[in-house]
């Protein structure tokens, strides 16, 4: 009984595609994480300025938000992989060139504040075109576990980096931090050269990418079950995601406990989102998704208002449990409902949405976080927050029956052999 749970919850990974996917991005995630700590010590080593920080992190995010409908309409007109490999090998560029400025001691708070900026826009590209490259290599029937997958990749990533980080800035130095994340990028790109997969469909050039651009929005738009749970994320992202930027407050001037206490809060959110990974990736099939989306929602909500009053490190870390779970899972259920629901032909798009609110509507999150923390306090915000999306949860429950009946029609048509519907565009040029 408990292989057969074992190989349920690993069956993406059957795909050998998958599997170099897998690799390729657990070796690299490490070094992203690791020089996301590196370069958020190195800005503060030489600037001294909290507000440095803020605003190079604001950098590496706001291209979510502006280019994220670009960088769909890339995906679905580009040979996906080449896309992706483009990409990478930006990245690591981009990190060699910040090693280099590290290393000879000319690096500014400026450099890491345009290199921060251009990471964005790479990663604003690499990440759409790889949220639609998943059905590619496993398939719409193995699409949700590979989600779930993939998520516990890069929630590992994000507990063993900044461990990892702590010890070589230590040892080594910045520097050497963002040369060994530019080497971890060979990982990928290597696994994505060996790759055996079928010729891509031929893209049309009859449309525009303007066009093709009003096509993805008019598709999200007029599309009640994607148009739903994108409205949903994107409150979330604004009003729950930016405790993260409040959590040095709660570590120190709440619970008192210092660096000490922030480290050991971050790990108890990865921790949840791990578990909540695992619970993903051992569910089969759609049914009840959307009523996932509206208990986690509501799951982590309730809790981040009790963290928000918790007086003891011990009992915040508790409380942190949950919230990683809730997230993560709502967030694999939104991107599992969209990829299933998505024209193969509009995946790209609709996927850049999805990032546009998972992650481009972080930063304003975060800037209103920050003031409101200033003016109402730390707590009063992150319950503000936190009840704003119970509310948005309970809306978008009396919503739910559109996304369960679409679902339940994908499942009725699938099982039959029908194809999923396509819109004007695709149609005509077939």
């Amino acid at each position: 009984m408990l292989m057969t749970r074992l190989r349920a919850s690993t069956r993406a990974l059957r795909h050998r595609n998958f599997r170099l996917f897998v690799i390729g991005q657990g070796v690299s995630l490490i070094g992203t994480w690791v020089q996301t700590v590196a370069q958020a010590w190195l800005v503060y080593r030489i600037s001294q300025s909290s507000v440095m920080l803020g605003l190079v992190s604001f950098a590496s995010q706001i291209p979510y938000l502006v280019l994220a409908p670009v960088a769909g309409v890339a995906a679905d007109r580009v040979n996906r992989r080449k896309l992706i490999l483009l990409m990478q090998t930006l990245a690591m560029c981009q990190a060699v060139l910040l090693a280099v400025l590290t290393l000879t001691g000319t690096v500014e708070v400026w450099h890491v504040f345009y290199l921060a900026l251009a990471l964005g826009v790479v990663g604003v590209f690499e990440m759409t075109a790889r949220q639609s490259f998943l059905v590619e290599m496993v398939g719409k029937e193995d699409l949700m576990n590979a989600i779930a997958i993939n998520s516990s990749v890069y929630n590992s990533g994000r507990i063993l980096g900044p461990a990892v980080a702590g010890i070589l800035v230590a040892l080594i130095g910045e520097g050497w931090c963002f040369a060994v994340n530019s080497a971890s990028f060979l990982s990928v790109i290597i696994g994505l050269l060996m790759m055996r997969l079928p010729p891509p469909p031929p893209v049309e050039g009859t449309f525009s990418p303007v066009e093709h651009f009003r096509e993805g929005f008019h598709f999200v738009w007029n599309h009640a079950p994607s148009r739903t749970v994108l409205l949903l994320l994107g409150l979330t992202s604004v009003m729950n995601y930016p405790y993260l930027v409040l959590m040095p407050i709660f570590a120190d001037k709440i619970l008192q406990g210092g660096p000490r206490a922030l480290g050991l809060l971050m790990s108890s959110v990865g921790v949840g989102a791990i578990l909540g990974s695992i619970y993903m990736a051992t569910r089969i099939g759609l049914r009840g998704l959307s009523r996932t989306i509206t208990a986690m929602t509501i799951l982590y909500g309730v809790a981040l208002a009790l963290f928000a009053v918790s007086p003891d490190l011990r009992l915040s870390m508790v409380l942190l449990l949950p919230v990683g779970f809730g997230m993560m899972v709502a967030v694999a259920a939104t991107n599992t409902t969209l990829q299933t629901l998505s024209p193969d032909a509009l995946r790209g798009r609709v996927l850049s949405f999805y990032g546009m609110m998972f992650i481009g509507m972080t930063p304003i999150g975060s800037l209103l976080a920050g003031w409101a923390g200033d003016v109402i306090g730390a707590p009063l915000t992150v319950i503000v927050g936190a009840v704003a999306c119970i509310a948005g949860a309970l809306a978008f429950n009396r919503k739910r029956f559109v996304i369960r009946a679409a679902l339940r029609q994908f499942m009725d048509s699938h099982a039959e052999g029908f194809p999923v519907p396509v819109p004007r565009m695709v149609k005509e040029k077939q």
